[in-house]
């Protein structure tokens, strides 16, 4: 395989952009280390966004079910009664495991091989917690139907030995003070999927990962906002970026940048995001109606009853409806479309403030 320098790969990514960008993640992360600490209305949000990033990381990978099957599965208030289902509960226990003990989570291979092991654990293929047994590859199917190989990963025989040098790469290179976490955490993750070191569950893996690394670094933005939904209703540039960032790989002549662009501009979104929510549930004095009026007056353009909702934890379905009621009454906003496609946007026109 080929060899792994996170020292010199670093130093070529410092540009001015992306040092603004870092710039920008640090002094967001700043901004938001009293709300957290507050704690009020937090436990809602990191309850959203375990139920977001298990169904958005699940379905990039086409793993899909109801909405209300989803929220069962999630409260262990039901046992999966597909293969779908089975993947979704596996991800949820990782994912609880990262968010409960990820300071006590070393990367090393064997951890992920036990990660992987446990996304698996509800089925019965007996692919969980081993590396891959033939060789994969990175296929795309085109509008007419058509596959082509867009990158083929590191054979099977020479996956252990990569996902080695990988983990001992990145911890030799976090003890270096002057690199920053930021930019080496995605520039490992593009390196973990180049290797795609399983016959099944790679990306999946790659966003559990994600996060374990933030956190154990002090970005912990992924508990309160999902990341992974970020990715998936942007999934498109997703792959787009990690294509670009894959071309060469083999012979190290990959450029590291546009992933590393693409990962750090998703958590810049997921802290103003962040910011943003609690300014509505730390919005001293306001009743619930008053906060659900401040969501849609800030804003611009429509907006969906589950976004609202989003923006609001700890308000209930039924509060948010009883709100909308009102604030059309009075003719504070406007419903646009009907039934699942209904939105609304704030009346303008008519309110001056």
């Amino acid at each position: 395989m080929r060899a792994l320098n996170y020292k010199a790969e670093y130093q070529k990514l410092l540009t001015p952009e992306l040092v603004s960008i870092l710039m920008q993640i640090h002094e967001l992360k700043a901004k938001n280390e009293y709300l957290v600490k507050k704690g009020r209305t937090f436990s809602a949000l990191i309850e959203m966004a375990k139920i977001q990033s298990t169904e958005a990381s699940n379905r990039i990978e086409g793993i899909v079910t109801t909405y209300e099957r989803l929220e069962k599965l999630m409260k262990e208030k039901t046992m999966p009664k597909n293969r779908s289902e089975e993947e979704i509960a596996g991800y949820r226990d990782v994912l609880n495991t990262i968010h409960e003990s990820y300071f006590f989570i070393p990367l090393k291979p064997n951890i992920i091989l036990q990660l992987h092991r446990d996304l698996y654990k509800f089925s019965g293929s007996g692919i969980g917690g081993k590396f891959k047994n033939t060789d994969n590859v990175i296929a795309e199917e085109l509008p007419d139907g058509t596959k082509f190989v867009r990158f083929q990963p590191v054979p099977a025989w020479e996956t252990a030995s990569a996902v080695d040098a990988l983990c001992d790469a990145f911890q030799e290179a976090s003890k270096d003070p002057s690199i920053d976490p930021l930019i080496l955490i995605p520039m490992f993750i593009l390196d973990f999927l180049c290797i795609h070191p399983f016959n099944d569950g790679n990306g999946r893996m790659s966003r559990l990962l994600t996060l374990l690394l933030l956190y154990q670094k002090g970005y912990d933005v992924g508990k309160f906002i999902s990341i992974e939904k970020l990715i998936a209703d942007n999934k498109e540039l997703y792959y787009e970026f990690l294509q670009q960032s894959s071309k060469g790989w083999h012979e190290g002549q990959n450029d590291y940048m546009p992933f590393v662009l693409y990962m750090l501009t998703t958590i810049i979104v997921a802290y103003r995001e962040l910011a943003e929510r609690a300014k509505v549930a730390f919005a001293e004095g306001l009743s619930k109606t008053e906060r659900v009026r401040e969501v849609i007056r800030d804003k611009i353009g429509k907006i969906s009853k589950a976004e609202i909702m989003q923006k609001c934890p700890g308000i209930s379905q039924k509060t948010v409806e009883r709100a909308l009621a009102e604030l059309l009454d009075e003719g504070k906003i406007i419903k646009i479309g009907g039934g699942r496609y209904t939105k609304y946007v704030w009346n303008r026109n008519k309110n001056k403030e």
